[in-house]
């Protein structure tokens, strides 16, 4: 009777173990976009594309900016184009949200991290903070037309407000613009792209492409970004955002 009840306490045990265990394993799996998620998302989106002459995606204004612009719209895919989303979707608990890029050539699937949202809306709350005491953002410096760093000390920071990057091992400072938006500052990203990559962009071209086109991620909250005269990006907010 002593030798059963070990061996159920045992299996008990290792129920309960594999039972906390699994949520974590899904969970860090949610967290990234494999290869094979986005390949078999690219593969129903051209199914649909093929049966129906038109894209599923969700319906955007004209305001909506540029990497924000074609969000996948799984309801159209799913179940007849696939079974459901991937795990790393935000629409089933990931933190991606799907989105397509060269609509008008050749759609393909890439993803937006989502993982930055909460850095950034926690800034935008200190911003509205401030202006209503003040009317106005703590501005510290001027780096282009309609762009500034802010203080960051203003905003009860002790460091500049960062987010971590989707593309390397870095940290990219957060950005006010002159409409009040937050943006991710990429030039890290695109120097070091600059370096493992060859590219031939040409003069005031929009470099940010050079950045999905290595990688599954598209430059979230980005403003264009020009080559200047020494071949390092350039903050360049004047070009047509959209």
């Amino acid at each position: 009777m002593k030798q059963i009840s070990c061996t159920s306490l045992i299996m008990l045990l290792g129920l309960l173990l594999s039972g906390c265990m699994y949520p974590s394993e899904q969970r860090a799996e949610n967290q990234i976009p494999y290869p094979d998620q986005l390949q078999a998302v690219q593969q129903a989106i051209e199914r649909f594309q093929t049966d129906t002459g038109v894209l599923p995606i969700r319906t955007f204004d004209e305001t909506t900016s540029q990497y924000q612009r074609y969000v996948v719209d799984f309801n159209q895919l799913v179940p007849r184009y696939m079974q459901e989303p991937p795990g790393s979707a935000f629409e089933n608990g990931g933190v991606f949200q799907y989105v397509l890029v060269n609509v008008e050539e050749a759609p393909e699937v890439k993803v937006i991290d989502l993982t930055t949202q909460r850095a950034i809306q926690q800034m935008q709350q200190r911003i509205n903070d401030y202006m209503r005491q003040h009317t106005y953002a703590p501005v510290a410096e001027i780096l282009d037309v309609g762009l500034f760093q802010l203080d960051h000390q203003a905003l009860g920071y002790d460091e500049a407000p960062h987010v971590r990057s989707p593309y390397h091992e870095t940290q990219l400072p957060l950005l006010f613009t002159n409409d009040g938006e937050i943006i991710i500052d990429y030039r890290i990203d695109l120097n070091m792209m600059l370096q493992e990559h060859g590219h031939s962009f040409a003069e005031g071209e929009d470099i940010r492409p050079l950045l999905y086109e290595h990688s599954p991620f598209v430059p979230n909250r980005s403003i264009p970004y020009v080559l200047d005269e020494n071949g390092e990006p350039a903050y360049a907010i004047t070009l047509d955002k959209n």
